[in-house]
């Protein structure tokens, strides 16, 4: 009997289904050794690795069309058509692999294409958007005649949502500027940023005790907090929210992940990074909670900027020292900040 495998990502379910109808023949790339049972997110099994060759369990969500089509347009993620109905005797091919229903960045896309498509062939397949370019002559090949046409298109508008990640040492201000942004927001002075969209502050003491709560402050339990932190502006961003986030967030690789997953949901450009720079000599006088007294006694280990590292970004969209400037000043920058954005 196969081994049963862990269940698959979106990512990794959309390259079995392509095996399975036949659009790869990679099926040695699949994930596990030996013969496996592939899961799906629900644990349910979906098909048999057996040697070489992949049998699917249940049927295909992704139906082939009877016979060969004529011309093909591919749609291409990220962009929608300019003009519409697409040429006549066309077939459209929708990518949507890997995307999750809920997905609404993906589903206003998709909305585009099927409206140029103005009710003639449309035909799922379970190719990830981004991977549409690249596979378009195979795809054609595969569903169609061979010819893929070219259509006209622009770029799909950005989403509304957004993600705002304050970054800096305890005591740089990082809360009080976030919580002063939300309060800002809720009045007229910044109608037209707050008032047409839900806001969430995700501060990063409240988030540890709810959200990471048991996770200590090593690097990969502080990595965790990040991600988890990011995981949550991501979905809030996707449907069309703005997210205040306010940890420490010492590292710049795991920083660079939040800002990838957030511009992957909301679009290019939703993620805004502010650098609350306050120099380390300032956070330490103020020492608001006593953390760096009890770390300069050695009663506290893993202290960002005494003995665990800051790690500066060179990418901040925004950088503000609250040592020069007043709290009311580094709110209208932010503002500034997402009204230009």
């Amino acid at each position: 009997m196969p081994t049963a495998f862990e269940p698959l990502d979106l990512a990794q379910l959309a390259h079995l289904e392509q095996v399975v109808l036949g659009l790869r023949d990679d099926a040695d790339a699949l994930p596990g050794d030996g013969d496996v049972t592939y899961l799906d997110e629900e644990g349910t099994p979906i098909a048999h690795r057996i040697g070489g060759s992949v049998e699917a369990v249940r049927p295909t969500r992704w139906p082939r069309p009877d016979g060969s089509l004529g011309p093909v347009v591919v749609a291409v993620a990220g962009e929608v058509p300019a003009t519409a109905p697409l040429p006549p005797g066309s077939a459209l091919l929708l990518p949507v692999g890997g995307v999750r229903p809920d997905d609404t960045r993906t589903l206003r896309w998709e909305s585009a294409w099927r409206a140029a498509a103005a009710g003639g062939v449309i035909v799922p397949v379970p190719v990830p958007p981004g991977e549409a370019a690249g596979v378009a002559g195979r795809l054609a090949s595969a569903y169609g005649d061979g010819r893929v046409l070219t259509v006209e298109t622009v770029p799909q508008p950005r989403g509304a949502g957004r993600t705002l990640l304050f970054t800096g040492l305890s005591g740089s201000g990082k809360s009080t500027i976030a919580r002063a942004l939300v309060e800002r927001m809720s009045t007229d002075e910044a109608i037209g940023i707050g008032s047409d969209r839900s806001v969430t502050l995700l501060d990063g003491d409240v988030v540890r005790t709810h959200l990471s709560r048991g996770l200590g402050f090593s690097r990969e339990d502080r990595d965790i907090n990040i991600r988890r932190i990011g995981w949550v502006a991501a979905e809030i961003t996707k449907h069309g929210g703005l997210t205040v986030c306010a940890p420490i967030a010492p590292y710049d690789e795991t920083r660079k992940w939040v800002r990838s997953t957030v511009d992957a949901a909301g679009g290019p450009g939703s993620f805004l990074l502010v650098w609350v720079s306050t120099p380390l000599s300032v956070c330490e006088a103020r020492d608001v909670k006593g953390l760096y007294a009890k770390a300069r006694r050695g009663e506290l280990s893993g202290m960002t900027g005494i003995d665990d590292p800051y790690e500066e970004p060179a990418d901040a969209d925004l950088v503000i020292d609250t040592s020069a400037v007043a709290l009311a000043d580094a709110v209208d920058q932010v503002l500034a900040l997402l009204t230009s954005r």
